[in-house]
């Protein structure tokens, strides 16, 4: 995720110290693109294409994700609500787990450790025999932080177990799991005592995939789980919180999609999603283990469901032109129907450049917890919405060697779920409003085998402010490679974060020097050393959370 940050525009995530984004009050890890939430359940995060929210809260947990199983990193900036449903109304980050291509084996080793007692260590063998395929990751890490009380430690793992039923079907069973173990010191301010999370999370999924030569497709069942226990902790140390929040989620989903080329230039796509979204919470006494009245409208079991079929078309008209139109009509069981369009054209007028005009609306439905739980809750609760209007141009130089981009893009919605005061009560209402204008640049320029550099800009003016979206965000990249050795370092500057918001705004500007050596002993091992805020900046990007001042990590990576 930091490294998202530093190479894509518009994207943004809170985070408060070495190792650790935490959950409940004061948590970071919210991932924001274009002034949009995560935290809000506004950015969808999948892994290998599959969701990963849940039930009572809705949306994604940043610490649920290891660095060990991903192969590259998606992200699509702006709605994709008309392929992928709720929650991707601001856009989407999509983890590709790892797989092999040939027989053999493979097998990755890192190990590192570095400031405040920080320790990461991963593993991951990939094995394929004719049609046989396998991935087997595992991953661990753990940091004292540089603050007492702010413990973290994870592990987990990754199994994906795939078999090429013949030269055009395939078939695959992927499973993930995560634990995490997180303290809250709380705001320097007001300190929190005892304050822990105890967090499991994974998903599991089957997958049938057909290859054809004019079209493709595949059915995907897959069931997500979640496991929070929860101790919030008090400002008084002598008088300890006397309860756990703990919650069950699950979602289990039915994914089907099929490709074709219709006719020259043409591909058609049309697919079916199934969603059964389940949550509870609940409280426990921490003496006895019993269970505690629950002052919410949540039944003991807490059941939506959502159905959707959807079509996209993309035809080249001529060589430099190409259209797309897609549509989707999703219907929830609490909350009824939505339609979703989304249209584009994309001109070529060289073979190396384009003009993309697009058009995409992006929608989320209610969360269990907004409509049950809590005093603010509101059974009567409507979807929010928002359209996006965006012009991009893109084009390659110099042979490929350069290579720019140019995002304009505008952001109006609705009908977003607020907390506000009916008849001297909170309550969530859908009143809220929306409405982001913004830019953003990038270019890569190769300037021989052994220089690279790079940048990316963007700039974002809200209407209504929202916590974690800098109003700037910059960064400039040089990359050196000669022989064994291989430099990276970048330079970030962040400029109108928003701590705070409403009556009594606060702004974070701050600018981040991050460097990392590498020297590849011999073919099979590389040693490295990275240096994070190098230039020793005092900063928060929550609320009450000073970062560390410079950091070092060094670790030692082993292929076989």
């Amino acid at each position: 995720l930091p490294t998202l940050v530093e190479q894509v525009p518009g994207l943004f995530v809170t985070t408060r110290g070495m190792m650790g984004y935490g959950v409940s009050t004061n948590a970071a890890g919210n991932i924001s693109v274009r002034g949009l939430a995560g935290g809000s359940g506004q950015m969808m995060v999948l892994i290998d294409g599959h969701p990963q929210y849940q039930g009572v809260y809705g949306h994604s947990i940043s610490d649920s994700y290891l660095t060990s199983g991903a192969e590259r990193i998606e992200v699509l900036r702006g709605p994709a609500s008309v392929l992928y449903g709720s929650n991707a109304m601001g856009g989407v980050m999509n983890i590709v787990t790892r797989g092999i291509r040939q027989d053999g084996s493979e097998t990755e080793v890192n190990v590192s450790a570095g400031s405040y007692g920080t320790v990461q260590a991963d593993a991951t063998n990939q094995y394929r025999s004719g049609r046989f395929a396998s991935t087997v990751s595992a991953n661990y890490g753990r940091s004292d932080n540089h603050r007492a009380n702010m413990g973290f430690e994870q592990y987990g793992g990754l199994l994906k177990l795939g078999y090429d039923l013949s030269d055009h079907w395939n078939a695959s069973v992927n499973a993930n799991i995560t634990h995490f173990n997180a303290s809250n010191p709380g705001p320097v301010s007001s300190p929190l005592f005892s304050a822990r999370q105890w967090i499991t999370r994974g998903e599991t999924n089957l997958t049938l995939e057909n290859h054809y030569g004019r079209t493709n497709g595949g059915i995907s069942v897959y069931s997500n789980f979640g496991r929070h226990k929860v101790n919030d902790g008090t400002r008084d140390a002598v008088q300890p919180q006397n309860r756990y929040f703990r919650s069950r989620d699950a979602l289990t989903g039915l994914s089907v999609y099929q490709s074709a080329m219709l006719f020259h230039g043409n591909r058609t796509t049309i697919g079916f999603d199934w969603q059964n979204i389940y949550g509870r919470a609940f409280y426990t006494s921490i003496a006895t283990g019993e269970v505690l009245d629950t002052p919410n409208k949540q039944s003991a079991h807490s059941h939506h469901n959502e159905f959707a079929g959807y079509v996209d078309f993309r035809q080249d008209i001529l060589p430099w032109l190409t259209i797309d139109a897609g549509l989707r009509l999703d219907h929830h069981t609490e909350t009824g129907s939505e339609w979703i369009p989304q249209g584009g054209i994309v001109v070529r007028p060289t073979a190396d450049s384009e003009l993309k005009a697009t058009v995409s609306k992006g929608f989320r439905n209610p969360t269990m917890r907004e409509m049950y739980l809590y005093p603010p809750s509101n059974i009567d609760l409507e979807a929010e919405r928002l359209m996006q209007y965006e012009l991009a141009w893109h084009q390659q130089l110099a042979g490929g060697r350069f290579a720019y981009g140019i995002n304009l893009y505008y952001i109006k919605g609705d009908n977003m779920i607020q907390n506000a005061t009916v008849d001297g009560r909170p309550r969530n209402i859908n009143t809220g409003a929306i409405e982001n204008t913004g830019a953003e640049v990038e270019a890569e320029w190769h300037v021989n085998e052994h220089w690279s550099l790079n940048t990316n800009h963007s700039m974002l003016h809200m209407h209504i402010a929202v916590l974690g979206a800098p109003e700037y965000k910059g960064y400039l990249g040089a990359n050196y490679r000669q022989g064994k050795w291989s430099v990276n370092a970048g330079l970030m500057q962040v400029a109108g974060l928003f701590k705070a918001v409403g009556t009594t705004e606060i702004h974070e500007n701050f600018t981040l020097l991050n460097a990392t050596v590498n020297y590849q002993l011999i073919p099979s091992l590389r040693l490295w050393l990275r240096g994070d805020n190098m230039l020793a900046q005092r900063y928060e990007v929550n609320a009450g959370f000073p970062m560390p001042r410079a950091t070092v990590m060094a670790g030692v990576n082993v292929r076989l």
